[in-house]
């Protein structure tokens, strides 16, 4: 069975050693009107992942089969798992029949924890709370935010517009999500991108946590509704901002107003609703 460590990017070329890729191309019948043509399509893959803390499985998940040690460390971080990239101690990745599993090693103490939370084995594609089995479990209070940044509007506009362009997946197969590190003056710094809208912002954030980013530099736009979870991961991580593309929902905006956060949404071209702690975005 083939495996290997894993590296500071896995990235398609790694994972494709292992059986897997983020694409496939798919002969398909495409109509317009009454024009027909036959051609290859570029279609997105989503594979199971398993998660396996010290050697006992956790969750699995529907996601994209790249940055799988960023995804990793994301979701170690933001589910309250591990409280620090240096309790991530390692990681391997092995390829499985039917999937791809991810062996994480983290300290016996945070593990036992681990154990206590009951959490179901099954979390779909789309899904932010999948395996929660409490409410107490499903609706965790961030520690209160308190970034510093500042962004200004034409900083923000340029960013949504450099958006498309750094989203090389999604270009090809339409079917991808993205959430990018934006810093101010250096516009989009880093993209992670993945069928899920939860596991692309969790690949940000491990890679966040993996390059030891200062949280307080910039913030974060998502290619999707702003959900209760996305502001949730958001928060625990300290950022002070959170730009969604699309609709925020009521709790999300109920979470990001306690919290602190700047949350904004319907963020396309030059309009933006800002809903929570306007003093961060100035025009």
């Amino acid at each position: 069975m083939p495996n290997a460590e894993t590296s500071s990017d896995l990235g398609l070329d790694f994972v494709a050693e292992l059986g897997w890729a983020n694409y496939r191309q798919h002969l398909v019948n495409r109509w317009q009107g009454r024009q027909h043509s036959e051609e290859q399509d570029y279609i997105a893959e989503e594979v199971p992942i398993v998660l396996v803390y010290n050697g006992v499985s956790h969750v699995v998940m529907l996601a994209t089969p790249t940055n799988l040690e960023d995804f990793a460390l994301g979701f170690s971080m933001t589910e309250g798992i591990i409280q620090s990239a240096q309790e991530f101690l390692s990681a391997r990745v092995y390829q499985r029949a039917n999937g791809i599993e991810v062996n994480i090693k983290i300290p016996e103490q945070r593990f036992a924890c681990l154990t206590d939370k009951g959490r179901n084995l099954t979390g779909r594609t789309g899904c932010g709370l999948c395996g929660a089995s409490t409410l107490k479990q499903a609706i965790r209070q961030p520690p209160p935010v308190h970034s510093g940044i500042s962004v200004t509007a034409e900083q923000l506009t340029a960013a949504l517009a450099d958006l498309h362009s750094k989203q090389s997946l999604n270009q090809l197969t339409g079917a991808i999500h993205a959430a990018a590190w934006v810093e101010p003056e250096r516009g989009i710094v880093d993209v992670r991108e993945d069928v899920g809208r939860h596991n692309a912002l969790d690949k940000l954030l491990g890679l966040l946590c993996r390059t030891g980013k200062d949280v307080n530099t910039g913030f974060i736009i998502v290619t999707s509704r702003a959900s209760y979870e996305m502001v949730q991961k958001t928060a625990f991580m300290g950022i002070g901002l959170l730009v969604a593309i699309s609709a925020p929902t009521g709790l999300a905006i109920r979470l990001a107003e306690q919290t602190g956060l700047t949350l904004i949404g319907f963020a396309r071209h030059d309009k933006h609703v800002v809903y929570t702690h306007p003093q961060r975005l100035t025009h």
